[in-house]
């Protein structure tokens, strides 16, 4: 799988373009999706973060939602891929059950929340509700841009 794209040539050290993030979309039975309000910014944002180099995107999840709010997930099925083209960032959300632990916050959470699709678009910004949203619609998995703050239409 190729985790990043280089601007360099063939045998020479470059920095990479692109970055690849990955995040849970974790669903209960009862509709409500799991969230958090990030340390850094107070932002409320789906748990995730930066795919490790050796680790498989499934897994990835696993162990960023774990680690942001106690959660244990069986990863479903991809439903999106986001493009930050401000920061380079591409993220891939994956639809997960919860499967055990306790909500806790952690040194990258204030806060650990089941919230409504409509809390989710009450309290997130539209590129962090979207990934949440879509997961939810079955028709995925989408591909979307977004400029850190607006999605970006793509469609020209």
């Amino acid at each position: 799988m190729l985790l990043y794209m280089s601007n360099g040539s063939a045998g020479t050290k470059s920095t990479p373009l692109h970055s690849v993030s990955v995040a849970g979309a974790v669903v209960r039975e009862d509709g409500r999706l799991l969230a958090i309000r990030r340390a850094d910014n107070g932002t409320w944002e789906l748990p995730g973060g930066v795919l490790e180099l050796t680790e498989a995107p499934e897994a990835g999840v696993a162990r960023e939602v774990l680690e942001e709010t106690g959660i244990h997930v069986e990863v479903d099925e991809l439903t999106g891929v986001y493009k930050n083209t401000t920061r380079g960032i591409v993220a891939l959300v994956f639809r997960c059950k919860p499967s055990g632990g306790t909500e806790r916050t952690s040194d990258e959470s204030t806060a650990v929340d089941w919230l409504t699709p409509a809390e989710v678009e009450e309290r997130m910004a539209e590129v962090y509700a979207i990934r949440l949203l879509d997961a939810l619609d079955g028709n995925g998995p989408h591909v979307r841009s977004h400029d850190g703050r607006h999605l970006l239409d793509t469609s020209a």
